[in-house]
């Protein structure tokens, strides 16, 4: 049985903040053209122990310490003409800005470096250094070093048995105090990672049983809740593969697919009822591909076609090549002036239900309300058609309201009231989950009415107003923004359409 003891003791701080916040971003990097004497001057020159070497796209080949000099160059006799990747440390690790600490002190901790190359986590170019000295006050705990545990995972039995530690940490998160939005995004980081490293067991397996090298460049997308940072512990697989073949499809991408699924679902994130996953023809295309079905998505938006778009438009890159990811976002922008398309997205809103009945009472079942159709997904589909309107790029709900407040679409009290209700909602969805799952029973997304006090019904109930309200308020944004259009001369023909 894994010893659990340490997870109640953490420090809250490397869940709530991310890798960026602590990095020395002007840190020293070299050309990997560039002589010892360069790496020796640019370490002096820049007051730090270690400095990056660059290579093509400005993505980290190497590392130069100030040990590597004294032992290779003081020791050694490396001559000080000799090009700086003779004597740098390859390949060096790094670690995503946007990261929570604790997945930077765990990666430390395991490979024993003092130093992590901080990389833009969707072109991986170089853009920070991380010292031990920033995170030194920070505890590795076993809670800590559960990202890497699935990293180092060697096949589905070791990524279960680090995903089964979740609701422990979660309650641990919890219970020192962590808002329930931060305990989601470090829920959905572990999905990305058990993702990205299911796509890495699928490939050493068909590698090992000599089913060929992959036809082309390819990038796991992870989709929905884990594709916004917004996962709780009832999350199942919403997965895609974009590639780089010409034909919009191979037998080899589908093996994997279907590996990665299998996989995934084996260590506890089941099968997407829907089949949102990289095991579907419809989740895998190339770039012209998925560009066709995003076309098709604006000129024919049916039912099935915003359902999936809905899912689509929350992915992140996770395993393979992120400019793959990089380019189907830019062209997945074109929503911006897809009129029906929004509009129908925004229907979607008011047609969910509400999870508030007759004289404001709970709509219940069984005595728990449902506050993930009622409550978290108006949020949720209101914040992503929003961020499609103003052609915003951010993921989170969260960041995307503020976008939307800052685009003047409501003002900051609104703003406040909406975050609060989200944060409300969330957090009493986790807290059930926590709750059943501790009771032998599954999490879901309903809540059970009668364990919350009348102080904290109420509070639900104000929170239920506030995201009644998103429809209109969408809605309204929507149609200023048509009306707008429409008094600037645009031919009336394109208001229903996507732009060329």
């Amino acid at each position: 049985m894994t010893d659990t003891g340490p997870v109640t003791r953490i420090d809250p701080f490397p869940f709530q903040h991310r890798v960026a916040e602590l990095m020395l971003p002007a840190a020293p990097s070299l050309a990997a053209s560039a002589a010892v004497q360069s790496a020796v001057q640019t370490l002096a020159q820049g007051n730090t122990s270690a400095a990056v070497v660059l290579g093509a796209e400005q993505r980290p080949i190497g590392i130069v310490t100030e040990r590597d000099i004294l032992r290779k160059v003081t020791a050694g006799g490396a001559p000080m003409s000799a090009p700086v990747t003779t004597i740098m440390s390859a390949p060096v690790a790094t670690v995503p800005a946007d990261a929570f600490v604790y997945v930077a002190i765990a990666r430390m901790s395991r490979l024993g470096y003092r130093h992590l190359a901080v990389v833009d986590p969707e072109s991986s170019r170089y853009v920070g250094l991380l010292d031990v000295r920033a995170v030194l006050r920070q505890r590795a705990t076993v809670a800590l070093a559960i990202a890497d545990e699935v990293a180092q995972a060697k096949d589905w039995e070791a990524l279960k048995s680090a995903f089964d530690r979740m609701p422990e940490l979660g309650r641990s998160l919890r219970a020192e105090g962590v808002a329930a939005h931060q305990v989601a995004a470090v829920i959905s980081g572990v999905v990305r990672d058990m993702t990205a490293q299911a796509g890495a067991l699928a490939l050493a397996d068909m590698v090992a049983e000599k089913r060929g090298d992959a036809p082309a460049p390819w990038c796991l997308l992870v989709l929905g809740s884990a594709g916004r940072g917004e996962s709780l512990l009832s999350a199942d697989q919403d997965n895609a593969l974009i590639h780089g073949g010409a034909e919009d499809d191979y037998p080899w991408f589908q093996e994997f697919g279907e590996r990665v699924a299998h996989i995934l679902n084996q260590a506890g994130i089941p099968f997407c009822r829907g089949g949102v996953m990289a095991s579907n023809r419809k989740m895998r295309h190339n770039l012209d591909g998925w560009k066709a079905t995003i076309n098709g998505w604006f000129e024919r938006p049916e039912p099935e076609a915003i359902l999936n778009a809905d899912i689509f438009y929350d992915f992140a890159a996770v395993g393979g090549d992120p400019a793959l990811a990089a380019a189907l976002g830019e062209f997945s922008m074109r929503a911006q002036g897809a009129w029906l398309f929004l509009n129908l997205m925004a229907r979607e809103i008011g047609d969910k239900g509400d999870a508030l009945g007759w004289f404001g009472r709970f709509k219940t079942k069984k005595g728990r309300v449902d506050l993930k159709i009622g409550g978290l997904f108006p949020i949720v589909a209101g914040a992503r058609v929003l961020a499609l309107r103003l052609g915003c790029s951010a993921r989170s709900s969260r960041e995307r309201w503020r976008a939307a407040a800052a685009a003047g679409i409501l003002v900051e009290e609104d703003l406040a009231r909406l975050l609060d209700a989200h944060e409300m909602i969330l957090g009493l969805i986790l807290d059930q989950q926590l709750a059943d799952l501790a009771g032998g029973l599954p999490a879901s997304s309903r809540v059970e009415v009668r364990r919350l006090m009348e102080l904290e019904q109420d509070r639900l109930k104000q929170a239920l107003h506030v995201v009644r309200q998103i429809d209109v308020t969408v809605r309204n944004a929507l149609g200023q923004a048509i009306l707008r259009r429409v008094e600037g001369g645009a031919p009336s023909g394109r208001a229903a359409t996507s732009e060329p």
